[in-house]
């Protein structure tokens, strides 16, 4: 069974620093809720967090792996800690060129990023609606676009709510490695095929990264070789 539209869950277990979850779903994708990823933020402190006796580990890349495909790109380096640079470009008036630098925190997440809604345009609303998808598209969970300009009666949330939520849904979407990853990321005009390219190149390039943790650190490519206390469990979705 596939499991559609999980970005937003697994953005919101990844800014709470949540790795080990479980999740009920009666349908081939999760309800969207506003859009965003608040509301599952809300439901994860509501069902409550505990720490596990065991030690988490990282994904760190070590060696520069990048994913180009036309003027869309997405790269993660090296570095000592987290963080997302990522810049959208959109011929619409409310948009243009927008550039968000997020640096990993659970305040910032929870704060700068969760809230902010996903977007589309009506010209493509109405060609999904018409082929009879995206039905659950509503002025309720998405930030609809006009030519001219927004749909929505309650506005923006940010002036630049449509560069973070394409930084959530990245975070959500990396979080299908399994592990957190500790890199620089920069993505230009990119999306979720990109975001999952990326993963599949980091999977694909076991010499571009180790595995840490708070005590050891594992060379690339031997994670079965790991005893269980060192190693991430994988997500479930």
């Amino acid at each position: 069974m596939q499991v559609q539209t999980i970005e937003h869950l697994l953005a919101a277990a990844a800014g709470l620093g949540v790795d080990n979850l479980y999740v009920e779903v009666d349908a081939p994708e999760l309800p969207a809720l506003d859009g965003s990823s608040t509301p599952f933020v809300n439901l994860i402190l509501e069902a409550g967090i505990r720490a596990q006796e065991r030690r988490r580990s990282y994904l760190k890349v070590v060696r520069p792996i990048e994913v180009i495909e036309g003027n869309k790109r997405i790269a993660i380096r090296p570095a000592s800690a987290s963080s997302i640079t990522y810049t959208i470009e959109y011929d619409h008036p409310l948009i243009g060129q927008q550039t968000y630098a997020y640096d990993w925190s659970q305040e910032t997440f929870l704060q700068e990023i969760a809230p902010a809604r996903t977007f589309g345009f009506l010209r493509e609303v109405k060609a999904l609606w018409a082929a009879g998808l995206g039905l659950g598209g509503s002025l309720q969970n998405t930030l609809i676009l006009s030519d001219e300009g927004l749909l929505n009666e309650d506005g923006l949330r940010f002036t630049d709510e449509f560069v973070r939520h394409k930084v959530l849904d990245l975070i959500g979407d990396m979080m299908l490695l399994g592990v957190p990853v500790i890199g620089e990321i920069e993505a230009v005009r990119s999306g979720h095929a990109l975001h999952a390219r990326l993963v599949s190149r980091i999977l694909e390039s076991p010499e571009s990264w180790v595995l840490v943790s708070a005590e050891t650190h594992v060379p690339a490519g031997r994670l079965r070789e790991l005893p269980p206390s060192l190693v991430a469990s994988p997500q479930r979705d």
